[in-house]
């Protein structure tokens, strides 16, 4: 679907925002950031998890992604089994009507395309081909736009995010692991590009933020329980993770570190809780963030950074404070990799605080160069990301990137 000559395109932006992710919703505020400087006669509006929460602060409208509000709970009782089923045909009508008032519809970073948390296929990957088939069938232009891909084992889950890319008239990944998932999983990625996370576009904190208490470390925590192929095995990785960070924490303390403990999900909430309540020290204290900024401020008046969510480290290396990964998938290795700080990975499945520690101490020990690398590879990533943009536009837009074609040559 095309705009008429002088009429507005009508942009939708697609996923699970405003659901308390601050990835997630960094990621749509990267791309409504590029919407209003490059298109700014741009009419948006989302199809979200979130609806009254992306109103309230992006300030566009949205309309709620499933209808039944139970979509993400576990049916046990027969009514709600009949509900969530009810709902799945509900949903592919009620996609298709959204897709089709729309130009084009962005699905904003995310890891959309993987499984390395715990995932049903019938959730938001069953959400994300509805969107993706509907917007074949009405020619309307549907981009995955520096998104995350990881190979998946459920067939069911796998079938629908293979189908779901091909289906979709744009593609670019965050990181080249991403591009050969897909690619191993029968998508043809020969057109598809590699950038950097979205959330690199967004703006750093002011400078002139009070520093923190000196030595402070920002630790990330997350309610980690494996995998999607680790369901049976959830509940002993959780106590791993805890019990090691808990120790690491609790060692940083006694050496007299302030330590401020943050999260990326409401969901880890509870962690920080918990290790808050093991470690009974005024040193340890939770943070409360509600944007990727506000966890950037934090990081930015820290001496060190130790984090799990992928969108912590985002934060904490874009603003430049040395980062120590606690990796619970690939994608992780890769971004640390890419700032070149790879030595600086330690397995979340397998928190060991000795060990830990000792990473810990020789990065703090480097973090003079470790600066500076961060300084040179954010640079690069700013770079790379305005060539995102660039080819958003060529790929979207294509009459506002003709007429910006024509004024620089004239």
């Amino acid at each position: 679907m095309t705009a008429a000559p002088g009429t507005p395109v009508r942009v939708g932006v697609f996923g699970l925002l405003g659901s308390g992710n601050l990835g997630n919703d960094g990621s749509l505020e990267a791309v409504l950031g590029y919407l209003r400087a490059a298109h700014p006669e741009a009419v948006v509006d989302a199809l979200c998890g979130g609806p009254e929460a992306v109103t309230a602060r992006y300030g566009i409208p949205a309309t709620r992604l499933h209808w039944y509000r139970g979509e993400y709970r576990t049916a046990s009782r027969a009514g709600a089994v009949a509900a969530k089923g009810l709902g799945k045909l509900v949903d592919a009508v009620r996609t298709a009507a959204w897709v089709r008032r729309h130009d084009v519809v962005i699905v904003p970073g995310m890891g959309v395309l993987e499984a390395t948390l715990p995932l049903r296929p019938w959730g938001f990957p069953y959400a994300l081909f509805l969107l993706c088939a509907t917007g074949r069938l009405f020619a309307t232009r549907v981009a995955l736009v520096g998104v995350g891909a990881a190979a998946i084992g459920s067939r069911p889950t796998r079938a629908l995010v293979r189908w779901s890319a091909r289906l979709a008239a744009y593609r670019s990944y965050r990181d080249t692991l991403s591009r050969d998932a897909m690619r191993a999983m029968g998508v043809d990625t020969a057109r598809d590009e590699v950038h950097p996370d979205l959330a690199f576009a967004l703006p750093t904190p002011p400078t002139g933020a009070p520093p923190g208490p000196p030595g402070r470390v920002c630790v990330g925590v997350m309610a980690f329980h494996g995998g999607d192929d680790e369901r049976a095995l959830a509940g002993e990785i959780h106590r791993r993770y805890l019990d090691g960070t808990t120790r690491f924490v609790r060692a940083l303390a006694e050496d007299g570190r302030p330590v401020r403990l943050l999260t990326g999900d409401e969901a880890d909430a509870p962690v920080a809780d918990a290790i808050v309540d093991a470690v009974d020290s005024p040193l340890v204290t939770a943070a409360e963030t509600a944007s990727l900024a506000d966890l950037m401020r934090e990081m930015a008046a820290a001496d060190t950074v130790v984090a799990t969510r992928y969108h912590n480290l985002v934060c904490a290396l874009k603003v430049g404070t040395p980062t120590l990964a606690l990796s619970y998938a690939a994608k992780s290795d890769a971004l640390m990799a890419r700032m070149g700080l790879d030595a600086y990975c330690h397995p979340a499945r397998e928190v060991d605080a000795g060990r830990l520690l000792e990473q810990f101490r020789a990065l703090e020990r480097a973090s003079a160069e470790v600066r500076r690398t961060l300084t040179e590879r954010n640079l690069v990533a700013t770079r790379r990301l305005e060539h995102q943009f660039t080819a958003l536009t060529a790929a979207l837009f294509p009459a506002a990137d003709h007429a910006h074609t024509v004024r620089e040559a004239s």
